[in-house]
């Protein structure tokens, strides 16, 4: 599988926001403009669940290969930092949320159905 990256083009600015932390940015239009792992989509919150769920550096590493290991500890730590943030993001991330605000439901074979009108209920 492919690294998750964005890439900023010659042609066209990208609005990155540094935050205090060297490996966190917020970038416009990547994942809603939450705070990421510089270079990347990864948000922090994806990694926080990882961190939440007690799983070491290493384990986190292995499931982001093309991470630098002090990327994965800036992200705990920013976390650590604005664990009020974070945990909001989580919640509006949940998968039921989601289902809920864009109309969609799950099917019989666990698919994602999109109810865009009642009719198609």
């Amino acid at each position: 599988m492919g690294k998750a990256v964005y890439v900023e083009s010659r042609t066209a600015e990208v609005d990155v926001q540094p935050t205090e932390h060297p490996y966190i940015v917020r970038v416009a239009g990547v994942v809603g403009g939450e705070p990421v792992i510089r270079g990347t989509r990864v948000p922090v919150r994806a990694i926080a669940l990882h961190y939440k769920a007690g799983e070491t550096i290493d384990e986190i590493l292995e499931a982001y290969p093309h991470l630098p290991p002090a990327a994965v500890v800036d992200a705990i730590s920013y976390y650590l930092d604005h664990q009020e943030e974070i945990e909001r993001l989580i919640e509006e991330n949940q998968p039921e949320r989601v289902f809920e605000e864009y109309g969609m439901k799950v099917g019989p074979k666990g698919q994602r159905i999109f109810c865009a009108s009642p009719d198609r209920e």
